[in-house]
């Protein structure tokens, strides 16, 4: 496949109503084969991976930068002067430049490696939380957050005494706007909100919701896990204050992700590991930090890792952003259709503006079950309750199936599930 980096795409839009006449069909045979995890069967079945909001599977391009750092110019960054630590570190710093263009961030000491969106977001909850937050303030997340994006702010509010604060969610699950902006008081210090439901598949109006926040001069932290395989997003455009997604979501290894933060906040906020790299001086009286963004980068990053993601943002603008969410689009909307068709099946999250996620639940079978027989037919979903446990609540189930599209998925893999789903229904009747 082309994997030349592309300009900087301008995102005009994060719906799937979006018209897509100028660009061209995705060639999913191409695709496909740059995907070598695809080629395998389980259990004597063609592999049907439809587990994607977990963990999406990775391009060899990405497998072969993985391979060449350790086989070429393994070594540590920012430390040495010699030829391997020079290569080491231009190629990860290059990829801080790529991750910089991918979000439109406006400097690249905005860009910090971290191990993950979670690592992402309880660094903000400790650095940011700690110094900003006092006993009686308010912190305001929506019903549909990942565990993720709960527990942090738990912990942050029991430890200073705070409140947190739900905003409540449609049938649909849409967040209810009115109710948000009622949520705001002069307590009222951060807002922290999923871009994406991971399990729902809705895509939240950010752009509104930080102007809304700014309007009351309060901070805006987004958790992007499961918005930046889908869609381009420009945080100068959104004017968000911290924004986050991990690697492994977006066709990079697991254990690398990305925090953005706006310079300033960033600067005015202290560490949140201590150690080599993340400092400017240190002796047994006083440590000096060093600048952004490497104050928050402490010990050996994830070299391999750094690497390996900018290689996966780079064949990700190979093929275009609008031909990624033309196939998607249609994806999403075929597997509506047919899983509808299922007779005793409930899609649970059928907001307007949704991304690749189709959760659901059947009839009154477990959804371990189908699961069970689902992976038995060489097809892979999510069963359980996704890390949203209140959201679990909020809808009245104890769990649900989840098929989450990526852009390599077919729609001769949807007919498999389906086909799949009826022989769940023939086995429990």
């Amino acid at each position: 496949m082309n994997t030349t980096i592309a300009p900087h795409y301008n995102p005009t839009a994060t719906r799937f109503d979006t018209t897509f006449a100028t660009s061209a069909a995705l060639d999913l045979d191409a695709v496909r084969k740059d995907f070598p995890i695809l080629r395998q069967t389980v259990h004597g079945k063609p592999l049907v991976y439809l587990d994607n909001a977990a963990t999406t599977q990775k391009p060899q391009s990405v497998i072969n930068a993985i391979v060449d750092y350790y086989t070429q110019y393994n070594s540590n960054v920012h430390r040495g002067i010699h030829t391997l630590s020079q290569q080491a570190t231009n190629a990860a710093e290059h990829a801080r430049t790529t991750v910089q263009r991918f979000l439109n961030a406006s400097e690249e000491r905005e860009i910090i490696f971290v191990r993950g969106c979670t690592e992402a977001i309880n660094l903000v909850a400790h650095s940011y939380g700690q110094h900003h937050v006092q006993a009686g303030d308010e912190i305001i997340i929506s019903a549909e957050e990942h565990h993720s994006n709960i527990v942090p702010w738990q912990m942050l509010c029991e430890a200073k005494h705070a409140t947190l604060r739900v905003i409540p969610i449609t049938d649909a699950g849409e967040i209810v706007l009115e109710e948000y902006e009622r949520l705001f008081t002069q307590r009222t210090k951060l807002v922290s909100v999923v871009h994406v439901s991971n399990t729902l598949g809705t895509v939240n109006p950010v752009k509104q919701m930080v102007a809304v926040a700014h309007k009351h001069h309060v901070p805006v932290f987004v958790d992007g896990a499961q918005a930046v395989a889908h869609f381009p997003v420009d945080v100068q455009d959104l004017d968000v204050d911290f924004y986050t997604f991990s690697g492994h979501k977006l066709y990079a290894p697991t254990g690398i992700g990305v925090l953005y933060g706006k310079a300033h906040l960033l600067e005015s906020i202290p560490p949140y590991h201590g150690g080599g790299a993340m400092i400017r001086s240190v002796s047994f009286e006083r440590t000096t930090y060093n600048d952004l963004p490497f104050k928050f980068e402490a010990g050996t990053p994830h070299i391999e890792g750094v690497i390996a993601l900018g290689k996966a943002i780079e064949y990700v603008w190979g093929l275009g952003w609008e031909t990624i969410e033309r196939h998607e689009h249609e994806l999403l909307e075929y597997a509506t259709e047919r899983l509808l068709s299922i007779e005793g099946l409930r899609i649970v999250g059928t907001a307007a503006h949704k991304a690749g996620v189709v959760s659901f639940a059947l009839r009154d079978i477990h959804p371990h079950d189908v699961g069970t027989i689902l992976d038995n037919e060489g097809i892979a979903i999510r069963t359980g309750h996704h890390c949203t446990q209140p959201l679990m609540e909020r809808f009245n189930v104890p769990a649900l199936n989840r098929a989450s599209f990526a852009l390599y998925n077919t729609k001769e893999e949807i007919d498999a599930l389906v086909q799949g789903l009826h022989k769940v229904i023939g086995i429990f009747g």
